[in-house]
């Protein structure tokens, strides 16, 4: 693992690679962005380089320091999640046993805090004197996706690492790289927010067939004698897809979106980029006003189901007036 290997964020790759060149890493660090922007696994590789016996400002990946990290063992590492809802004072108690032992090394012992905006009251005013007076050196790393919900006293005794939003196309990138198939990938990067957001939605079975079931019934509700009510009824409802009419619609308003990016001439902007052919053979058969239509339709219907309007009933109404 390597900084290298970070999707974006190059602000906070170099502000912790100058620290690691210059000998000044920080007592404490506050990881703060989106989820799903990379802070784990820049925390992980920031550990590693700071662990690492062949670099100076890197993890190398190849040296015994950096397979342990990599190999989820190393003794001086230590991962804190939130136990529950929460982070627990007992929690930080416990970390602060470990750290009274000294490490082998000469390395400060690394302890990463997820979800550190969880911490009960308790348990950031232990963690506030852990941090202002460590038994051994050690360097923390709190991962938020707000830092200022963490106590004042504690955003003021450490360094503030912001972590920008990653954009859809450097997302599809690095989704696609992975292996993830590129017209899903298009879908989820703008359904989900983060990398990690849009792996979750995409290992979900049901996020495929829905993803198919719009294209078709995008498809049928365009054309004379629509039979879309009929597919609705076998395709979602039959099939037990219910649950995920609201995927289903914000997918909807991304199909009637490149029907406009088609009208346009941005073909760059388009998601379903893989029904290319039946989008500009479709996109003049509509006004730009009347796809801003669908749009609002699409939006009327997510606010309907939020305040419990039958599922079945809204998803007819909507593909009825597609029809209108």
């Amino acid at each position: 693992m390597s900084f290298a290997d970070i999707a974006g964020q190059d602000a906070a790759k170099q502000m912790l690679q100058n620290a690691l060149r210059r000998n000044s890493v920080s007592h404490a660090y506050i990881f703060s962005g989106q989820a799903g922007s990379g802070q784990m696994k820049t925390a992980r590789t920031f550990a590693q380089a700071l662990f690492c016996t062949t670099l100076e400002d890197d993890a190398c990946g190849q040296c015994l320091e950096c397979r342990k990290v990599e190999h989820g063992n190393h003794p001086d590492l230590h991962l804190l999640a939130p136990d529950g809802s929460s982070i627990k004072i007992d929690q930080i108690r416990d970390l602060q046993r470990v750290f009274s032992y000294r490490s082998e090394s000469k390395n400060p012992k690394v302890y990463i805090i997820d979800q550190a905006d969880t911490m009960t009251v308790q348990a950031a005013n232990s963690l506030l004197k852990f941090l202002e007076e460590p038994p051994i050196p050690a360097v923390a790393i709190l991962i938020t996706e707000n830092g200022q919900a963490l106590l004042p006293t504690i955003q003021s005794r450490a360094q503030l690492v912001p972590f920008t939003p990653l954009s859809p196309g450097l997302m599809l990138q690095t989704l696609v790289d992975e292996g993830y198939p590129s017209p899903l990938a298009r879908c989820a990067v703008h359904l989900s927010s983060g990398l990690d957001g849009c792996r979750e939605l995409m290992e979900q079975n049901w996020f495929a067939e829905i993803r198919n079931v719009v294209l078709q019934l995008g498809k049928e509700a365009l054309g004379r004698g629509s039979s879309a009510l009929v597919t609705a009824g076998q395709k979602v409802f039959k099939a037990g897809l219910s649950d995920h009419l609201d995927t289903l619609l914000n997918l909807f308003h991304l199909w009637f979106k490149d029907m406009l990016h088609v009208q346009y001439g941005k073909h760059e902007s388009i998601v379903f980029i893989d029904q290319l052919d039946f989008l500009s053979t479709h996109a003049l058969t509509r006004s730009t006003a009347q796809w801003v239509s669908y749009m609002d339709l699409a939006a009327e219907c997510r606010k309907k189901l939020r305040y419990n309007v039958n599922s079945q009933l809204c998803l007819e109404q909507f593909l009825i007036g597609l029809e209108g």
